[in-house]
């Protein structure tokens, strides 16, 4: 047996053995997978002794269930993953999940598992790769030159959001990105032929991209191949064809090894096929894992030759602005200031924010889902990408968040992405993989509520707050007006989570905190405090200003009113208890009002003025009015509640 046999061979059984001892997993895709993962060992430029290398070249296994794989792969080639942990997959407490996280082992690039998403992520990493290229790289000296290697299958294919994310890259022309498709024709239900039978070349070619059809089992081919796209001046697709369970003496092809353990004596009968002692688990040749470490050494060497590089550049600049986009200053940033008063819808301020961080900070970029103009998401005079600051992600919010945590990944850029905020039900699924993985960005989602108006109900949110709340890791921000989307800005920028910001269509007025307590930066505050306070209404975003005037107006009928604003609702609960009772009186009567379902606020408030159906079209200040959100109704259930 030849050197490249034994090299896939011992993948095949690791993962296997690794299956069979977790009693679940997916056995099948990761021995298909075997031989063209030998082959791109030879190919892959990275460093197992500093997986953060720059310059490394990113892998991502699109299909996350090849998570059996990915850790096998980094035990061979010598990351920090032993075999022990191998020996313990998708077991309770071990870092060896049953889908790669992100975070939890170094090695692994990002979090994948939901079909698709892990394509647009490579798209997003070829994406920071291309523009980190243009601010970086001169013509005598090339700080940036890293490939983007994604292994995907049918399933990932399928999914529309791969479309989206393919679509933009032959646009861009990303030529460092090279997808590698599996292609075994095995779903779970059976044959790909029952639900598809479009042809994958005249697809990717239609977007642009590059595409040969190869033996995936062929050594030869395989390395033919890679070399043929490293060359390819488009994104570059291989077509695979695989067996699923490659090498399996009884199983080979089945759709049944997708999910489920071979079994202890199909395991042992693959093994003795090929000349593997059919009685050793976990076994590996040391003259294969000999073979398999010579990464450590070449990885090394790559990246103190990419150092030595950036010691000899013939310009400063280069290391300068290398400098500032791995040191991010937010010192710099002049925020833009508002008069009390003023009317200023929350989009319009955070449209002055954002130019003013993008200005000042240089790893700050992002765009739109072709919303740019209404979403107030443009930076100005700062170019189109890829050489400029302004991303123009087309319709496509699915592959807009995905692509954004392939970009924040990259580990030179903190993103923004923006559309309507009803739109945010399309990038959700991205959005619960940043969560997962503490991904530093920024969603920027405008027409937060009812307040979208004449667009009526398909376009005006009303559980979306609610639901995003839910999820753990993110902060939802939603300002009151100018003076909180600054103060928001300025503790989201110290956050290594990603962050959300609803903002309003319609102007808000900068709101007077002469009697203001607490502070904005603890996610609520005080904006209103009155002696003896017998209620207090609690809002966010434009229903602040609305309860400020239900609370004079009450004052006149010698009511007490406090008033609470929350732009953050998760960073006010992270408070301690004695800051929460400060700004929420116990002894008062607890009102929450706010434009959407807003179910969250029963832990602090006893009533709840909320949405309790869609809503409606017409004009905004009419809508308001008829559900509920008005001065004499808010009124009226307070009196209604004090008797």
């Amino acid at each position: 047996m030849d050197m490249n046999s034994k090299m896939a061979n011992t993948i095949r059984f690791l993962c296997a053995d690794m299956v069979q001892s977790a009693n679940s997993g997916h056995p099948g895709a990761p021995m298909g997978l075997a031989d063209i993962m030998t082959v791109l060992s030879n190919h892959i430029n990275h460093n197992p002794k500093n997986p953060t290398w720059l310059n490394r070249d990113r892998l991502v296994f699109s299909g996350g269930h090849t998570s059996s794989m990915i850790y096998a792969l980094l035990y061979l080639w010598g990351y920090d993953v032993s075999l022990d942990e191998l020996k313990n997959f998708r077991k309770y407490g071990s870092r060896t999940e049953g889908h790669p996280e992100y975070g939890k082992i170094a090695g692994i690039e990002v979090t994948t598992g939901p079909l698709g998403q892990g394509v647009a992520n490579a798209v997003g990493f070829a994406m920071a790769g291309m523009y980190a290229k243009n601010l970086l790289n001169r013509e005598n000296a090339e700080i940036i030159n890293n490939k983007v290697y994604c292994m995907c299958g049918d399933g990932d294919l399928q999914e529309g959001i791969c479309y989206e994310a393919c679509a933009l890259a032959g646009h861009l022309k990303l030529d460092n990105l090279i997808l590698i498709y599996d292609s075994n024709n095995i779903t779970i239900e059976g044959d790909t032929s029952i639900a598809w039978s479009e042809n994958i070349h005249q697809r990717f070619q239609a977007q642009g991209f590059d595409t040969i059809e190869i033996d995936g089992h062929d050594y030869v081919q395989i390395d033919s191949a890679l070399n043929l796209a490293k060359k390819s001046k488009k994104p570059f697709l291989i077509i695979a064809k695989t067996k699923i369970a490659k090498g399996s003496a009884n199983l080979e092809g089945s759709h049944h090894t997708h999910g489920s353990p071979l079994g202890e004596d199909e395991i042992k009968a693959s093994k003795k096929l090929v000349g593997f002692d059919e009685h050793e688990k976990f076994f590996i040749d040391e003259a294969v894992l000999f073979r398999f470490r010579t990464a450590v050494e070449k990885g090394d060497l790559l990246e103190r030759e990419w150092k030595k590089l950036l010691l000899e550049l013939p310009y400063k600049e280069q290391n300068e602005i290398l400098n500032s986009l791995l040191n991010p200053d937010f010192s710099k940033i002049e925020y833009p200031e508002f008069k009390v008063g003023e009317g200023v819808a929350t989009r319009d301020s955070n449209h002055k924010i954002l130019n003013a961080i993008a200005k000042a900070v240089p790893s700050f970029i992002g765009g739109s889902a072709d919303l740019a103009p209404s979403n107030k998401t443009e930076l100005i005079n700062m170019g189109d990408f890829p050489k400029g600051k302004n991303i123009h992600f087309g319709i496509r919010e699915h592959a807009m968040g995905a692509i954004a945590n392939g970009i924040a990944l990259y580990g030179l850029f903190i993103p923004f992405n923006a559309t309507f905020f009803v739109f945010s039900d399309y990038l959700k699924p991205a959005v619960r993989i940043a969560a997962l993985m503490n991904s530093k960005q920024f969603y920027i989602w405008t027409h937060d509520s009812i307040g979208v108006g004449e667009d009526g109900p398909t376009h005006q949110p009303i559980e979306h707050l609610s639901q995003f709340r839910a999820l753990p890791n993110l902060y939802m921000f939603r300002p009151a007006d100018g003076v909180e989307n600054v103060e928001s800005w300025k503790v989201a920028l110290t956050l290594n989570n990603p962050s959300g910001f609803v903002l309003s269509r319609q102007k808000l007025s900068v709101l007077d905190r002469t009697n203001a307590f607490g502070d904005i930066q603890k996610g609520g505050y005080l904006i209103k405090k009155s002696h003896n306070a017998q209620i207090t209404l609690i809002a966010t975003g434009s229903e602040v200003e609305l309860c400020v005037k239900v609370a004079s107006k009450l004052e006149e009928e010698n009511i007490s009113v406090n008033v609470v604003s929350v732009p953050c609702y998760e960073l006010f609960g992270e408070q301690s208890s004695e800051y929460k009772n400060s700004i929420i009186d116990k002894n008062t009567i607890k009102i929450a009002v706010e434009a959407g379902s807003g179910l969250e606020w029963y832990k602090y408030a006893d009533i709840l003025i909320n949405m309790n159906s869609f809503g409606a079209s017409g004009d905004a200040n009419i809508l308001f009015k008829e559900f509920g959100f008005s001065v004499e109704n808010i009124m009226k259930v307070c009196k209604e509640n004090l008797n």
